[in-house]
């Protein structure tokens, strides 16, 4: 007698193409099997249901415009109404998310220590080094703190978050003898690496992404575009932070990695023709390296065309429809290895100055997009030829063993029981007003899908059902690479 069935399902396993009708079996919160007529104390009738494993979603930004113990409890609301069941979160030191510098082993423990009991799903944390103090922390926030993959944000250095900026050492909160540049990034590297030395068991698992546009290039464009009367909104945006800013920032990390023997590189958020035709070009380069490449739910579906306007102001910017074809043919042909939301929930009152509604230039960065990520990836994928099993890839598979959740990622006998039924035929219309997220808005609203989440599971408990979040949050700290 197993805890839970989840019966009369169409079982979706990442690398196995053939869908199978059958029942899940979970015991002590874990997946024991896949089979018929399977017995159980708790029976839960899927109806048919497509049953995906949970969504690793491995780039979202909890707490970065609203305390993290608010953002932590409303955004992993919605990260569960979308199926997601494991949220990695890109954190850093500096100005938002805690507002403060210092050394990583006084700043993560509060970051721990507030989000315990937040979390409606599992999570983690990716952390940049933004100073060379915390280059020297790399290895004990391996060993003591489970974190096992970091990030750098490449233009940060000379070009403000929202926009070009002459304020930024106060923004990044480092010291004056400290300077976020091309030398930092390859110190980080090498920092990254001795800890893949030192923990050779755990090496295929510590990896660094990196945030790929280069500063000079987009200040200078944005001089340009700023002064121009013909230009405005995400035209104007995406002109003022051009591709070949993102292609040059990809040759520059990958020749950086090959110099400082650093194997594992995410390229993160690629969103034009020339960013992933560099990201593949560099493979090809530095055939040693293991690359992984990265295309955002946002990047796949909205173009400089759409009515959001400055409210799907995000970096890289939202491209023209001709790029957003390219990523998908990219995805198709399996050169993309994951799918994500850079899910950074940005409220109306944040995103946009009041005094200058519409004004790109003023508007806040980043917008939410989490509990729509596996539904808008299926539809849109499905109008394309998209097989099942690689959703279950690229949004579950792909990231959980790339960052070392591995009791995730697949529906698999002794795996963490993380599970989402989906209706394939539901047609829906995306309305912010339905989100479990507090920013009240969506650059999605009006999208019209046909696939609808309808439960997910957390480690054999439901934790999203009939349209509405259950239950207390009950994620736990995942200290990667776990077991």
């Amino acid at each position: 007698m197993e805890d839970l069935i989840v019966k009369n399902v169409r079982i979706v396993r990442p690398n196995v193409r053939e869908v199978v009708q059958g029942d899940i079996g979970v015991t002590d919160g874990r997946f024991s099997q896949c089979g018929e007529n399977l017995k159980g104390k708790r029976i839960y009738d899927g109806k048919g249901l497509l049953a995906f494993p949970g969504v690793v979603d491995a780039h979202m930004h909890t707490g970065i415009y609203s305390p993290l113990a608010e953002d932590a409890v409303s955004e992993s609301r919605a990260a569960a109404q979308g199926g997601v069941t494991t949220s990695l979160n890109y954190f850093r030191s500096g100005q938002y998310y805690l507002n403060k510098g210092g050394p990583y082993r006084e700043f993560f423990p509060e970051v721990l220590k507030i989000s315990e009991g937040k979390f409606h799903v599992d999570y983690g944390f990716h952390l940049a080094p933004m100073d060379g103090k915390h280059i020297s922390e790399i290895e004990d926030l391996v060993e003591k703190f489970g974190v096992s993959s970091f990030k750098i944000f490449m233009f940060y250095g000379s070009h403000g978050l929202h926009g070009r900026s002459d304020a930024q050492r106060d923004f990044l909160m480092i010291g004056p003898g400290e300077r976020y540049d091309y030398a930092h990034f390859e110190f980080v590297m090498r920092g990254v690496q001795a800890a893949r030395e030192r923990f050779p068991e755990k090496s295929s698992q510590i990896s660094l992404s990196l945030h790929c546009e280069t500063a000079e290039i987009m200040t200078a464009y944005t001089r340009i575009i700023e002064a121009r009367k013909d230009l405005d909104g995400l035209e104007a945006y995406h002109e003022s932070r051009p591709p070949h800013s993102e292609g040059l920032a990809v040759f520059i990390a990958s020749y950086l990695a090959n110099e400082t023997s650093l194997p594992t590189i995410n390229l993160l958020h690629l969103s034009s023709r020339k960013a992933l035709t560099a990201a593949l070009q560099m493979a090809e380069v530095f055939p040693h390296i293991d690359f992984r490449r990265e295309v955002t739910i946002g990047h796949l579906v909205l173009d400089t065309n759409s009515s959001a306007g400055v409210l799907a102001k995000v970096n890289p910017p939202i491209r023209p429809r001709e790029d957003v074809e390219f990523l998908w043919q990219k995805v198709l042909e399996g050169k993309v290895d994951w799918v994500v939301s850079d899910h950074a929930c940005c409220r109306h009152e944040t995103k946009a100055a009041k005094h200058a509604l519409g004004n790109i230039w003023l508007a806040k960065s980043g917008f939410g997009g989490t509990e729509y990520l596996l539904a808008a990836l299926l539809s849109e994928g499905a109008k394309r030829g998209l097989p099942l099993h690689r959703v279950a890839e690229l949004t579950s598979y792909n990231p959980a063993k790339r960052f070392g959740a591995n009791a995730k990622g697949d529906i698999a006998p002794g795996l963490d029981a993380d599970l989402v039924l989906v209706d394939p035929k539901s047609t829906w219309t995306i309305r912010a007003a339905e989100s479990e997220s507090t920013q009240g808005y969506t650059p999605f609203e009006g999208l019209e899908l046909g696939f609808k989440v309808r439960t997910t599971f957390l480690r054999g408990e439901a934790i999203y059902d009939n349209g509405k979040v259950v239950g207390a949050p009950r994620g736990r700290y995942l200290h990667r690479p776990t077991a």
